[in-house]
């Protein structure tokens, strides 16, 4: 869209609880995916790591999905209502070794403890090694240095353009797990 002389155009107008309206053009929507995809690869984030994705519906969700297409990282998108029981299944089938989270989230006008589930699933596996975490709330939560690490500060000093990583169509993108009767992804 941007190529195409869209970049103005509006490609997210985003409500969310408790009532919060953002809009991000196409170009400011390119701007922080770069960013964010730049600051995956700092984090050491290559083409093919896996990354888990367990965020409230905040305009950061798509973009962080968006920055690991961009570097070749395919992505697991968690429900953020989901427990950490479900965070450890899905990060160990996938051999995730880094989750994107916020602190918080909103579900239903009730708080979502996010980053509380993570540390929770972070206790169960050793997989993870490293945690991103969006500032949703009051940014009070509990912090595991060199670990864990705030979005905002990630990306602060990252330059806005990251060129896209070039793929083969076959190339894995995304993780989906379904769940049937016994409740465990698949």
């Amino acid at each position: 869209q941007v190529e195409r002389g869209r970049g103005s155009h509006r490609a997210i107008l985003w409500e969310g609880e408790p009532g919060e309206v953002r809009t991000l053009t196409y170009q400011e929507l390119l701007a922080e995916v770069c960013r964010f995809a730049n600051a995956l690869k700092a984090m050491g984030v290559r083409k093919g790591d896996r990354v888990t994705i367990y965020m409230p519906m905040v305009p950061e969700l798509p973009v962080a999905m968006l920055a690991c297409a961009r570097i070749g990282a395919p992505h697991s998108v968690i429900f953020g209502g989901f427990s950490p029981q479900a965070i450890i299944d899905r990060v160990e089938d996938a051999q995730s070794r880094i989750i994107i989270t916020a602190d918080m989230g909103w579900r239903r006008g009730k708080p979502v403890p996010l980053k509380a589930n993570v540390n929770e699933a972070c206790n169960a596996t050793t997989l993870i090694n490293k945690v991103i975490v969006f500032q949703r709330g009051d940014g009070k939560a509990a912090m595991t240095p060199g670990r864990d690490y705030w979005w905002h500060d990630l990306v602060r000093d990252q330059p806005d353009t990251c060129p896209a990583e070039p793929l083969d169509a076959e190339r894995m993108l995304y993780l989906l797990y379904t769940s049937g009767s016994t409740g465990k992804p698949k």
